[in-house]
């Protein structure tokens, strides 16, 4: 049972449905979980038990599986089983050519088994309206749609579909350690690497001969680091970290994964540019990139990273999976903490094609979806950018939304995107906020990034755990549920022994950290991180400090081995007069506010951003941006100039004598000179 684990890695689910029955979905056509059939007293494995004439066949292929144990779904915890009937399992062997169970393999049946069980508990009511964030016991994920189906009395009711096949026949049967989804159809499992999942798409039959010709396919054939060990102890029963006021929970990840994120044009949008061979996309690609790269423009062989068409391709894919949802922060999150009349949520993604960037952004009102190389706020834009369909609202007979393989994902896009000119010198000439779980592939692929679970009570002590004082059993400190990273298995990353260990942790909706989640960096840590790459110019560098704490210690910041000024010690708060920082209220109109950023900008710090905070209200019930708050400030670094074809690394080193310091990281700012030095229009506040 070694892969099966109280932690999993978080991936993806996708859910698609039509208009109405998303309608229907998010209201209230369940009759809510208090009404769930509930099997009192049964756990998921008694519950399959005691309709042995129902499931006979899917309890033998569990307990015929070596990788997964049938008692397990007998234990307290957390799960989905979407159990196939007996026909089912019977269809299944037909089509097999087999006619007993006894034909199967071990191999087969650990396939199946694994494939059903989910170790967390998803109701029908969590299809509504959200991406299910957990994988299967197989590690993929299980897309869901779902469509309307006329019952016997007239009415209109929903059908949920798995991996569009696979219909539930009676859903949310609630049992003591989860719920269990009856099936018609066993699950298919998916096992095509992405270029192979694309290779079958017909829709985008000409990106597909250009990832072909250029090689760029065999660039995405990885899967799982076969060199990557962790201990079972520390993906199976945590590791307990003082941080501050609370406790982190880390579990460290099990395997590590390798995934590809794609935006890709179908056949028909290339047609609207009068592209419709292959001859025409290359000359189309040539006309962008040698504008660009000049020096290039003779490299004619398309596997050459430097060849135009190449770097079209390249262009397209992030190495790492990310589905539609976790692009950007979610709803739940924007809504709660975002000022999004003035910012729209955004990441930027290093991508494939060498010294380029991708920005992801999140607009509401009525231009709400995501978006390419997006520029501008709502519909208040300089460049509106190439929209991502995403979920889009089809049935499970048709195509969209998250287009999943075992290494990847895909997007359709509505339009061309390039790293062209435009890209370059007007959509990324502005403020880059980057998230620091979004620094590295690893997070993004592992689901460390929007995960979390969070409670209370005490922590197991851990005594001379990397020399920490004994953890507190007070049933009402905070504790998170993390996931954890050796040094090694973190792209873009690099951390010596005496960081005694770096996670992504989720802090939810009621602290400061931007997006919700942070990087937590601990013990006398001495860590490197690489720059997303930028366009050619000078830019400010920057990283959003949380302040206030003993435990932040004192950091000395280095970009590129050269020392930027002198520590800063992050035990102090931002009133501290070395800082000076002053509330808004307490400066009074605009024109002294102005005048006091423009003074404290001299000093090398700025206020947090006014577009977002944490859900604390004030007095008047207003939320608190952290623009107001004097523990969550920006502090500027260095400046620095991007040739637009070179890596720069920012080294963080802990100078107090500590084994148990943290840096809580959250983000950075690269912010070019047409905006932190603009005398016509200053820097916004947002």
């Amino acid at each position: 049972m070694t892969t099966i684990r109280k932690f999993r890695h978080i991936l993806s689910c996708t859910l698609i449905c039509l208009p109405f029955i998303i309608h229907l979905c998010s209201c209230n056509d369940d009759p809510g979980v208090e009404n769930y059939y509930t099997a009192k007293g049964e756990m998921a494995s008694t519950y399959l038990m005691n309709r042995e004439d129902k499931f006979s066949d899917f309890i033998s292929i569990i307990q015929r599986s070596p990788l997964v144990n049938f008692d397990l779904l007998g234990t307290y915890g957390s799960y989905t089983v979407f159990a196939p009937t007996n026909e089912a399992v019977e269809n299944y062997l037909h089509g097999r050519g087999m006619t007993s169970i006894d034909e199967l393999t071990p191999e087969d049946c650990d396939t199946i088994a694994a494939t059903h069980i989910i170790e967390q508990s998803f109701f029908t009511t969590d299809f509504s309206d959200m991406t299910l964030p957990t994988q299967n016991m197989l590690d993929r994920y299980l897309t869901i749609t779902c469509d309307s189906v006329q019952a016997d009395d007239g009415s209109t009711d929903i059908a949920y579909y798995i991996n569009k096949k696979s219909m539930l026949i009676m859903r949310d049967d609630s049992v003591e350690n989860g719920v269990v989804h009856t099936l018609d159809r066993v699950i298919d499992a998916a096992n095509e690497m992405l270029p192979d999942l694309m290779q079958q798409d017909s829709t985008i039959s000409l990106f597909y001969s250009a990832l072909d010709l250029t090689g760029m396919k065999d660039s995405m054939q990885k899967y799982i680091d076969e060199t990557y060990y962790c201990s079972p102890d520390s993906f199976d029963e945590g590791h307990c970290y003082a941080t501050a006021e609370e406790y982190d929970n880390v579990f460290y990840m099990e395997k590590r994964y390798f995934g590809f994120t794609g935006f890709i044009e179908t056949n028909d949008v290339f047609a609207k540019h009068g592209i419709y061979t292959l001859d025409d996309l290359k000359a189309y690609a040539k006309q962008v990139y040698d504008d660009m790269y000049p020096e290039d423009a003779n490299i004619d062989d398309p596997t050459d990273r430097r060849n135009s068409l190449n770097r079209f391709v390249s262009y397209h894919f992030l190495p790492e999976r990310i589905i539609y949802n976790m692009l950007t922060a979610d709803n739940k999150l924007l809504t709660a903490n975002f000022d999004r009349r003035h910012w729209d949520a955004a990441d930027w993604y290093e991508t494939m094609m060498p010294y380029s960037i991708l920005k992801v952004s999140f607009p509401s009102g009525s231009e709400q979806g995501r978006y390419v190389n997006r520029r501008g706020v709502q519909n208040r834009k300089d460049s509106r950018g190439v929209k991502v369909p995403g979920a889009r609202i089809l049935s499970p007979n048709e195509a969209g939304g998250d287009l999943m393989a075992v290494n990847g994902i895909y997007h359709y896009i509505t339009d061309i995107i390039t790293y062209g000119r435009e890209t370059q010198e007007v959509v990324l000439n502005e403020r880059l906020r980057i998230d620091a779980t979004s620094l590295s592939p690893d997070f993004m692929t592992s689901g460390a990034r929007g995960h979390g679970v969070r409670g209370t009570g005490g922590c197991p002590e851990f005594p001379g755990q990397y020399g920490q004082k004994s953890f507190s059993s007070d049933p009402n400190v905070n504790i998170n549920t993390c996931i954890g990273f050796k040094s090694g298995s973190v792209t873009n990353f690099e951390f010596s022994d005496v960081t005694t260990h770096l996670h992504v942790r989720n802090r939810y909706l009621d602290f400061w950290s931007y997006y919700g989640d942070e990087v937590m960096i601990c013990g006398m840590y001495d860590v490197k991180f690489k720059l997303p790459p930028v366009p050619e110019g000078d830019y400010e560098f920057r990283i959003q400090v949380c302040l206030g704490f003993d435990n932040r210690g004192i950091i000395q910041v280095y970009l590129d081995d050269f020392p930027c000024g002198i520590p800063v010690d992050m035990r102090r708060q931002g009133v501290d007069p070395s800082i000076g920082w002053r509330s808004d209220t307490e400066l009074g109109d605009e024109e002294a506010i102005n005048a006091y950023d423009r003074a404290m900008h001299n000093r090398g710090w700025m206020k947090g951003p006014a577009s977002y905070g944490n859900t604390a209200v004030d007095g008047s019930g207003q939320r608190v941006p952290n623009r107001n708050t004097q523990y969550t400030l920006r502090r500027i670094y260095t400046t620095f100039h991007s040739d637009g074809k070179s890596d720069h690394w920012v080294r963080v080193q802990q100078k107090l004598d500590t084994s148990n310091g943290t840096f809580p990281f959250d983000y950075i700012e690269l912010c070019p000179s047409s905006v932190y030095s603009n005398e016509y229009y200053p820097e916004d506040k947002w």
